[in-house]
């Protein structure tokens, strides 16, 4: 396939603990991209084994590596990446070689051509074992029925951006999974097409069965920050007025019946509940109040990186 820009590429790939996958990536690479400007950007995510040394010993011009100060995780291994990347189209991917950098020419034509912000991959015959293909389903199904994003594969890493829609993605915490959802909600076209799965070249994988509960908390996170993010107090405010309203009824309801029937109330359950609906409605409000404070707060101030780098070496050689 010809290709289909002179733009400079940019394909990051997190990397932990690959040292006997990132020779062939590279290679596979470089295969994939011939005729094409294009920069690999390796993350090392403090790696614990030689993950490093392959790839200074490679001594390729091409290859970026970006080594952090210490563990913080894929999501912002590709933060720091995406942040580095110079490429006016940018390429994620896993470092354990499932993906196929054959496929990049062929999504790069639907970004260029079609005017795409993103293309993303649907894998298909997956050679996942179960650990990993149940939290992804479950991530998948969660997204569809609480966003309306028809997104067929989350997890598949392989996806090609638009600079303007990578660099404004704010990553952190485990939010590589929902990263579609995220250009989704900075208002990016996204196209979907099918692309190849390989079993994991080598090594062991990082991913388990707890990534369920980490799914539903960061889908509530992803849920809260698409609907309430910039007006929280609708959120909280609202709920705090209901209960205050409804606390203030049972206690005229408890008021009239001390004083229109003489009845006693005091040992009564329901003024209990009156009492803590209204506390509970006051505190939900005051805490809408604190974040619209906390959230001009964050608009205003300056931007730090929640990440740190070690060093840059280009071609083996410290940047």
């Amino acid at each position: 396939m010809q290709p289909v820009t002179t733009s400079l590429l940019s394909v990051v790939v997190p990397l932990y603990n690959e040292e006997d996958n990132v020779a062939l990536l590279t290679q596979k690479i470089h295969e994939s991209l011939v005729g094409y400007d294009y920069q690999i950007i390796y993350v090392d995510d403090f790696s614990k084994d030689d993950t490093k040394k392959v790839v200074k010993a490679l001594k390729d011009d091409k290859v970026h590596l970006i080594e952090l100060k210490k563990n913080y995780g894929q999501s912002l291994a590709l933060a720091a990446g995406l942040d580095y990347a110079e490429g006016e189209y940018i390429i994620t991917m896993d470092g354990d070689l499932q993906n196929d950098p054959s496929d990049i020419p062929e999504m790069l034509t639907y970004a260029v051509s079609e005017e795409y912000d993103v293309v993303t991959g649907i894998r298909q015959k997956r050679k996942d074992s179960l650990v990993k293909k149940i939290p992804s389903k479950i991530a998948n199904f969660l997204v569809r029925r609480i966003t309306k994003l028809d997104i067929k594969d989350n997890g598949c890493a392989l996806k090609v951006f638009t600079k303007d829609i990578a660099k404004d993605l704010n990553l952190y915490g485990e939010m590589h999974r929902f990263i579609t959802l995220l250009a989704h909600l900075e208002g990016a076209q996204i196209k979907q097409i099918p692309v190849k799965h390989h079993a994991r070249h080598a090594g062991v994988s990082k991913y388990g069965l707890e990534r369920v509960f980490k799914v539903v908390a960061d889908m509530m996170l992803l849920l809260f920050i698409r609907k309430y993010f910039q007006r929280p107090i609708h959120l909280f405010g609202i709920f705090g007025f209901l209960l205050i309203l409804l606390g203030i009824i049972i206690n005229l309801y408890l008021l009239v019946v001390k004083v229109g029937f003489g009845e006693d109330i005091g040992t009564r359950p329901l003024l209990m509940f009156g009492m803590m609906f209204i506390l509970a409605g006051i505190q939900l409000f005051t805490i809408g109040i604190v974040m619209e404070l906390l959230i001009r707060t964050y608009y205003e101030s300056q931007k730090k990186r929640p990440y740190r780098i070690k060093k840059v070496s280009v071609g083996g050689e410290v940047k």
